[in-house]
């Protein structure tokens, strides 16, 4: 009886850690498709970056 709960509960470990990998992968892709387009947008940092160089070299 406990050789059987044992792998049903091995095999729940294995499942849940899969998953989780899964989720994990996707948050993390979602996070940098967020950060690139602050980073390379139409305003994003570097444009406001290269913007405020040359206001003040107008200065």
């Amino acid at each position: 009886m406990y050789k059987l709960l044992n792998k049903i509960n091995q095999r729940n470990i294995k499942g849940i850690t899969i998953v989780s990998l899964v989720i994990t992968i996707i948050v993390l892709l979602i996070l940098s498709g967020i950060t690139l387009s602050f980073s390379l947008g139409g305003n994003g940092i570097f444009k406001r970056a290269e913007e405020g160089k040359n206001i003040s070299e107008l200065k």
